[in-house]
């Protein structure tokens, strides 16, 4: 059992009994202020530490903590500086970086160009719209300590875009000697130059993590805005710890053991009502998007006409209603880059969005010759917006004539499974389910799910030349018309070969102590700005 840390009332007794204790001994003007940390419990316990081989939002989570980025969108959606500022030449051809003042590593070290260049090239080997970017990239090079050139063979126009973009694998900056290692291996060494220093040695993989305010970090002059703008630390400490059971959780943050909740289970949410102590609230009004993942790798996802079979056999309604419960907290829809977008468009999801088609299901699955080659579902126990997913979809499967094979644990173990090619023979998988963030899958350069290069591209893995030209048919549009029918193209061509299942839109509360304010509303959750006052 997960041992808590001391009540806030606890420790302010011990804290009393010192301080009495030490006023018989020193004066009290040398009493030392007490150190401000914030426990929090994340969705998912910290296992995977490097942000360029995983999507995993915790992990994320945890790279914005101690390394920081050239430039970052804010809450309108508009990049800003943010390591550096930048010009491009009037061709569109050349970008110039230039570092702002002050930028030094958790090891006193400074940033370097040098530093950048070895981190934007690792990120471009991983990241579905990095990839598209070097496609076109003649050179990338530090011409002295505080400058990266960027020269293009051909426009990208949304490179910037691209480079400032929150998830899903943002190009954070590490040393070089960190950032050359391989993309295909784990970094060992967790070296930012951000607001916060991760406490290797205090690091519990999946149990709990510790971060120690940087006190050399110089936050930029502007409001914190999303992830841009000033990261301003006004706390010595935040500590993650994990807490499975969602009860548990839920009474530790009203009994003040804990701070802040990131997400609070919807039918559990009576049990915070009347306590003036806690906030519960939406962290944005976006939310999120809960999607189904194959493997085009093995048998039998690797059948266009069996992943149909398995589109037909979900139900979007029946799955939400059973993660949330709430109709106000979620919304049936087939759009695959988000209802509320832009480019969301809805063609094609007709068999996705209008219930279950048990019997279309059955006829698809004679038609590929399904031989009764059982599917290996992973299924995480440890996360609320993931545990109901696995169980929906194995029944309607099943139902529609799949052999279900859903093998329960936690999701680090998810994280890291999903990441082998094996076949399922060997420890390999056949469908997970997962969820982004809106913003994580807008448009065709960020949603990493529509990368079509195969090994290179995200777990799963398929080999789709047609998408791929898609996409670099969007990058060269010059207009938003343009765009959108291009967008809709790949919205009509992922209905068909079903690169993944979308099973609609939904929104998950967090909840804080009342003590916890100026939370930056992000669909990210970070910790700077964010202030604690004595109970």
């Amino acid at each position: 059992m997960l041992t808590l840390r001391p009540t806030l009332k606890q420790s302010r007794g011990l804290a009393a009994s010192l301080m009495t204790t030490a006023a018989l001994l020193v004066p009290a003007a040398s009493f030392a202020q007490e150190e401000t940390t914030i426990t929090a419990v994340m969705h998912s316990g910290l296992r995977v530490l490097d942000p360029v081989i995983t999507t995993a939002h915790i992990t994320r989570d945890h790279a914005y903590m101690i390394y920081d980025v050239l430039t970052a969108v804010d809450e309108n959606f508009t990049p800003q500086p943010q390591m550096a500022s930048w010009e491009t030449s009037d061709d569109g051809l050349v970008y110039t970086f230039t570092l702002r003042d002050g930028l030094v590593f958790h090891d006193g070290a400074p940033v370097t160009g040098a530093d950048v260049v070895a981190s934007l090239t690792r990120w471009g080997k991983r990241d579905s719209g990095g990839q598209l970017i070097f496609d076109v990239t003649e050179s990338l090079e530090a011409t002295d300590d505080k400058t990266v050139v960027w020269t293009l063979t051909k426009p990208f126009g949304p490179l910037i875009d691209v480079i400032s973009k929150q998830s899903a694998v943002p190009p954070f900056i590490m040393p070089a000697r960190v950032a050359e290692t391989s993309a295909d291996e784990t970094i060992t060494e967790y070296i930012g130059s951000g607001p916060f220093v991760f406490d290797q040695d205090a690091y519990e993989p999946g149990v709990s993590v510790t971060y120690e305010k940087f006190d050399d970090y110089v936050p930029r002059d502007e409001p914190a805005s999303w992830m841009a703008g000033g990261k301003v630390v006004n706390v010595d400490k935040v500590v993650w710890t994990t807490m499975p059971d969602a009860l548990t959780a839920l009474n530790a943050l009203s009994a003040g053991e804990i701070d802040y909740l990131e997400q609070v289970q919807i039918d559990l949410m009576p049990i915070l009502s009347g306590n003036e102590d806690v906030v519960v609230e939406k962290r944005d009004d976006l939310g999120y998007v809960t999607i189904g993942r194959p493997n085009f790798l093995h048998a039998p996802f690797d059948n266009k006409l069996v992943r149909q079979a398995a589109m037909a056999a979900l139900d979007q309604e029946s799955m939400l209603a059973t993660m949330q419960g709430d109709p106000e907290y979620y919304k049936v829809c087939g759009a695959i880059f988000g209802c509320s977008t832009p480019l969301g468009d809805e063609a094609g999801s007709d068999l996705l969005t209008g219930g279950a088609n048990t019997e279309r299901a059955k006829e698809l699955l004679e038609e590929a010759g399904y031989d009764g080659t059982p599917i290996v579902l992973m299924a995480p126990t440890d996360v609320i917006s993931l545990n109901n997913q696995p169980v929906v979809a194995a029944q309607a499967l099943r139902e529609a004539g799949f052999e279900v094979d859903m093998q329960s644990m936690d999701w680090q173990s998810v994280v890291q499974r999903r990441a082998q090619q094996s076949p399922v023979a060997e420890g390999g998988w056949n469908l997970f389910f997962t969820n982004w963030m809106v913003p994580e899958v807008s448009d065709p350069l960020v949603n990493v799910m529509l990368n079509g290069r195969g090994d290179d591209g995200w777990f799963g893995w398929p080999d789709d030349p047609e998408i791929e030209a898609m996409r670099t048919e969007y990058v060269s549009a010059s207009d938003d018309a343009t765009k959108k029918e291009i967008a809709k193209r790949i919205q009509e061509h992922v209905m068909d070969n079903v690169n993944y299942l979308m099973m609609g839109e939904y929104i998950i509360p967090q909840a804080r102590r009342s003590n916890i304010e100026d939370m930056i509303p992000s669909p990210v959750p970070v910790f700077w700005n964010m202030t604690k006052a004595a109970e």
